[in-house]
């Protein structure tokens, strides 16, 4: 009995040497075949993982309107901690597992609602965070605004304000500027003065004083009675109308020279009164500069000349052209002066102001 007792613990004790001999082999095993596992085991089990957060929130208008279907994006430091989800039907949203002591911004879009962008927010563990202020604007309409300037379109509106300018309101004065920034006319335009001018009533009537003027001096010599008359009443009218024409429409476009006068208002009496007895002779170009003024006195040379051809034998020749010549450019010149000092305190306009458009191509938001 004594020897199987002896027997039996011998055997226990041999059983736990070789435990203990198998237990110090697997350890130096796992050891040797996985050493960076082990402090990376031994950490995880002696330090806890630290508990993420959550970000809950509802995306509403500014009549706390609920907005469904919403973008709603977390936006972290680095790619990876981006996050995309879409408000529910009652605008609501929220990110779990969020990474504690990480700055995060919340970014929200929606059709027809301006973005909106959270300001920066960083939970600690565990943390429940509820955005607030998330209420979305009705995005604005952005429209581009061009503000063209289109020449033809400001001159032409000049020349409709310069065709509404009579002197005591009855007679015409059209050709005349007295806007500081007048643009060139187009040939059309030039044109469209030039007969406007011609077919205004004013213009008979002032035609019908000059035919009996005429009359009365005998000039030219058609004789008296109402047929003299009605031959110097159609004289005067085709001499008004070739030197119109000419001086103020087909030379003008041929030689792109502006057939208006340009009011200067200020400055010496001199220099007005310079400016405006020069100015048969010294026109302003379509380029802004003065230039001789060859549509004027070509205009008044033609149209002397082409009395050659409906006045009386007796009052033709080079003579008689050059001398109605002098006296046209010569009654121009009265009229520019009188257009300086006198006609502008007189002259009526529908518009006395003319606004001109500037050239400007912001673009605007609004």
């Amino acid at each position: 009995m004594f020897h199987e007792k002896v027997s039996l613990g011998h055997a226990q004790k041999h059983a736990a040497v070789l435990f203990e001999r198998q237990s110090i082999w697997l350890l130096t095993f796992v050891a040797l075949a996985f050493p960076p596992a082990i402090p990376t085991l031994a950490q995880n089990i002696g330090t806890p993982q630290a508990q993420g957060g959550r970000i809950v929130g509802t995306v509403t208008d500014v009549n706390n309107n609920t907005v469904s279907g919403a973008t709603v994006v977390l936006q972290g430091p680095i790619p990876t901690d981006r996050r995309t989800v879409v408000s529910s039907d009652n605008g609501a949203f929220e990110f779990q597992d969020i990474k504690p002591g990480v700055l995060y911004r919340v970014h929200i879009t929606a059709k027809e609602f301006a973005d909106w962008t959270s300001p920066a927010v960083t939970l600690a563990p565990g943390e429940y965070k509820i955005l607030t202020g998330s209420k979305l604007r009705i995005e604005q309409a952005r429209s581009t605004i061009n503000v063209g300037y289109d020449p033809v379109e400001v001159a032409t509106e000049q020349v409709r304000v310069q065709e509404s300018q009579r002197v005591f309101g009855i007679i015409p004065n059209f050709y005349v500027v007295y806007d500081k920034n007048a643009v060139p006319l187009t040939p059309k335009l030039k044109f469209r003065l030039a007969l406007r001018t011609t077919i205004d009533p004013v213009t008979f009537a002032g035609i019908a004083i000059l035919a009996a003027a005429d009359q009365a001096g005998d000039k030219p010599s058609y004789g008296q009675g109402a047929q003299g008359y009605a031959k110097r009443f159609g004289a005067s009218t085709l001499t008004g109308f070739n030197d119109i024409m000419i001086g103020g429409a087909i030379l003008p476009s041929l030689l792109h020279q502006d057939p208006r006068y340009f009011y200067q208002g200020t400055g010496t009496v001199k220099s007005r009164a310079l400016r405006a007895l020069s100015w048969p002779f010294a026109c302003q170009g379509d380029n802004g500069k003065r230039q001789p003024n060859y549509s004027s006195l070509g205009g008044d040379l033609a149209a002397s000349a082409l009395t050659n051809l409906y006045y009386p034998s007796w009052d033709r020749g080079v003579g008689m052209t050059f001398e109605n010549f002098a006296i046209s450019t010569g009654e121009r010149m009265v009229a520019t002066l009188f257009q300086e000092f006198v006609l502008r305190k007189l002259t009526k306009s529908k518009n006395p102001k003319v606004a001109t458009a500037q050239p400007s191509a912001p673009s605007q938001d609004r």
